[in-house]
């Protein structure tokens, strides 16, 4: 229940009644459950298309959408997509790279990244409403999205372990994250996608894989390993090759 919660703060804005204090190790234990919440995410998503398909037109329920997932984790994924961008743009070495995502201020490359993104999943979440697919995608999407993040995690180090400032007290969350959380995460996440999306979620998932595996490549040659930006940026990139996956197979 602990680490339950945990993931579900740590991911999402949504309020949890009583009083909690996690650490990194709860957050890291509960990256197992990160799939979870993002299919309850993808929930909160049907429930607004549900709501929303016959008053409005397809293009304005894609912004809204793209609008709520801000609203509901706090745009903690499109932050950490804007400062990759402008880290990764912008650094010419891997100090340079990682003191420039420390900036929360979004850069020329940032903003760029930011509107390509939404366009992206604004556009192709409407050319999924008008080809009336878009049901299994908005689970899928935020759930192997924030599945991407658990074997990132587990895969990579974390990449200011070498340097000053990137030590932190009680270690840092992908310390916690091994192959127990990553096995769980998978599972949890098959037991959600072969009902919701049979096939095409096998599709989805090797997209995923894909992209990650193409992400884990550039963030270890770059700057040996990954931090909480470069996890938010694939996260995002992962969400959108979903709906772009979704999109292909309609």
């Amino acid at each position: 229940m602990r680490t339950l919660v945990a993931a579900i703060t740590f991911l999402t804005r949504v309020p949890i009644p009583g009083r909690w204090d996690f650490d990194a190790r709860d957050v890291g234990k509960g990256a197992r459950w990160f799939p979870l919440v993002g299919a309850l995410i993808g929930v909160a998503y049907t429930v607004a298309v549900w709501a929303l398909s016959p008053l409005l037109p397809a293009l304005v329920i894609g912004v809204i959408l793209v609008g709520l997932e801000a609203v509901l984790t706090g745009a903690l994924h499109l932050d950490g997509l804007a400062d990759t961008a402008d880290g990764f743009g912008g650094g010419r070495t891997r100090e340079d790279v990682l003191r420039i995502m420390r900036d929360h201020a979004i850069g020329s490359y940032g903003g760029v990244a930011l509107v390509l993104l939404v366009l992206l999943k604004v556009t192709a979440i409407a050319g999924l409403i008008e080809q009336h697919r878009l049901g299994p995608y908005l689970i899928l999407s935020p759930m192997l999205g924030r599945w991407s993040a658990v074997l990132l995690n587990c895969l990579l180090p974390y990449a200011r372990r070498t340097i000053p400032e990137g030590s932190q007290p009680g270690g840092a969350v992908g310390d916690f994250v091994g192959w127990r959380e990553l096995t769980v995460a998978t599972l949890l996440s098959m037991l959600i996608a072969v009902p919701v999306g049979g096939w095409r979620a096998m599709v989805c998932w090797v997209s995923v894989i894909t992209v990650s595996a193409a992400s884990a490549v550039v963030f270890r040659r770059r700057i040996g390993g990954v931090t909480g930006d470069t996890l938010g940026a694939n996260t995002e990139m992962c969400e959108a090759i979903v709906l772009l996956a979704g999109l292909a197979m309609s």
